[in-house]
């Protein structure tokens, strides 16, 4: 009837008009060349911002110190990323770590970021092309001749590229058959470089502190994925999973493959805020729960532990100077807040001198800061013994203290650094090293080169970590609604509503016929 045909029409427009912001690609359902347009610009962004932020990277990163001058107090942020897949040198000459694996001087940092801007522009000349010669006979169904995608083959594509790549990374990058290696360390970040991975396909490979597991993963999974991949790409799914899976709606698709996105990069951000074996301490920093644990401390007291008393001064002198570094509150990622920007030497300063591992003592009894723990802005002086007892501090009140620095007599002493053998008794000078002592081991730090103000900053694993959870988040919620259609997304898709809106079914870019429905 005509109440019928205008019911539905208003309806049609309503919808049309209130298509909300996260639909808007709508726009190119069913237009395959541009959807491969619309991909190639995202990889093309995304090269470009590892380009640029590489070459920025390469001005301002200061490699003479790799020792108390780290690339990640630094702000690196893809050089990491870069150094851990087997790149070490530079074209200046300098490198990070021995460079064992790396006799090829082809790869430099240099070539990396060239290598990605010339990708950029590609992808975006690419993506430009497709846009505009949309309308490909590539993309035509072989049943009907009709433009379509076929997701469910797509999907085996997209499975089998993937993991044909991910099967080339384990077997040829990892094990050094035809690529570098990868990033490798001891459990302190002492002797890390670049090193050939054997795969290790046993029960105890599974262990966290096994290098083989990630060969042999990738390896694996490549292989399944291959497999899987080709099945899909031949075979063709049930109804029932077919309406399912929503493998007829290119959003839905998309929804679910953000979703997979998401699930791996929020493996991938806990690996670096925790701690892994691909994310080494020389490239990335401690974490903030080795110093919750006491990681580094604990083993510095047991190196000088092991060794005769007479012999306490050269114990100390022979620490390695990375674990000393480490066992530095500034170094921790959790200390700096994502509202602080900027490097972590500008919170301190560049690091100059160790002072050496400062011991407080009350009379003939031993005693130790407590230090403070990482979410702490301000904590209080209070040095203990052994047992746990508080036998000094430095008081809010004068009048009420008991056990004050002055009071107490205590007297500090140096071992293993530039104060080595020093001790001072003059209760200022105590006050002074005993706050210092809070937060680890006590270094002099150049705050002029670095414009530092004092306020810590987080590193690499913090903004890895929120940003990355963060914005995959947030991108799959929004996608996730158009799983729900109708009832999240606001609009219904059906032949109605995307025949006026839909590219490619309608005259555009002076074209003189339309697309046949």
């Amino acid at each position: 009837s005509v109440l019928y045909k205008e019911r539905n029409l208003m309806r049609l427009s309503f919808m049309l008009n209130s298509v909300p912001w996260f639909r808007v690609h709508i726009v190119i359902l069913n237009d395959p060349g541009r959807i491969l347009g619309v991909h190639l610009i995202h990889t093309g962004l995304v090269a470009g911002w590892s380009a640029s932020m590489s070459i920025y990277e390469l001005i301002i990163i200061d490699p003479t110190d790799p020792v108390y001058n780290p690339l990640w107090r630094q702000g690196a942020y893809v050089f990491p990323f870069i150094t851990r897949l087997g790149v070490t040198l530079s074209v200046f000459g300098w490198s990070t770590g021995s460079s064992l694996q790396q006799s090829s001087n082809l790869w430099t940092y240099e070539s990396v970021a060239a290598c990605h801007l010339i990708l950029s522009g590609l992808c975006v000349l690419a993506s430009i092309w497709h846009w505009t010669f949309w309308n490909l006979d590539l993309f035509s169904s072989t049943r009907s001749r009709v433009l379509a995608l076929d997701l469910v083959r797509l999907f085996g594509i997209h499975l089998s590229l993937a993991s044909t790549l991910c099967f080339g990374f384990g077997l040829g990058h990892l094990t050094g058959f035809f690529g570098p290696g990868f990033w490798s360390s001891d459990a302190l970040g002492i002797v890390g470089t670049i090193r050939y991975v054997k795969p290790v396909y046993s029960i105890i490979g599974l262990t966290p502190y096994c290098y083989g597991s990630i060969a042999a993963h990738h390896i694996v999974a490549g292989l399944v994925g291959i497999s899987v991949g080709l099945w899909q790409t031949a075979s063709r799914p049930g109804p029932s999973l077919y309406s399912l899976l929503g493998l007829a709606n290119i959003e839905a698709t998309l929804s679910s493959s953000i979703a997979s996105v998401f699930f791996s990069g929020f493996i991938t951000s806990g690996l670096v805020w925790y701690g892994s074996l691909s994310t080494g301490l020389e490239l990335f920093g401690p974490t903030r729960f080795e110093w919750d644990t006491g990681y580094f401390s604990l083993n510095i007291e047991s190196r000088v532990k092991s060794i005769d008393g007479l012999l306490q001064k050269q114990a100390w002198e022979s620490v390695p100077d990375k674990v000393v570094l480490y066992d530095y509150i500034g170094n921790n990622p959790a200390k700096g807040g994502l509202f602080r920007s900027g490097p972590m030497l500008k919170g301190d300063g560049i690091f100059q001198n160790w002072l050496g591992q400062a011991s407080f003592e009350v009379g003939a009894l031993p005693v130790s800061v407590r230090r403070m723990p990482a979410f702490f802005e301000t904590f209080p002086v209070v040095l203990v013994d052994l047992g746990g007892t508080v036998r000094a501090d430095i008081p809010f009140r004068r009048a009420e203290s008991r056990y004050s620095l002055e009071q107490t007599k205590v007297i500090v002493s140096f071992l293993g650094g530039l104060l080595t053998g020093a001790e001072y008794s003059n209760p200022a000078i105590v006050k002074s090293y005993a706050r210092k002592a809070q937060f680890g081991q006590i270094f002099t730090f150049d705050k002029k080169t670095s414009a530092s103000d004092g306020v810590f900053r987080t590193g690499l694993r913090g903004w890895y970590t929120s940003l990355r959870a963060f914005v995959f988040l947030c991108s799959s919620l929004a996608w996730g609604r158009s799983l729900f259609k109708e009832i999240w997304a606001g609009v219904i898709v059906n032949y109605e509503t995307t025949a006026s809106v839909e590219y490619g079914r309608n005259e555009k870019l002076g074209e003189g016929q339309q697309k046949q429905a």
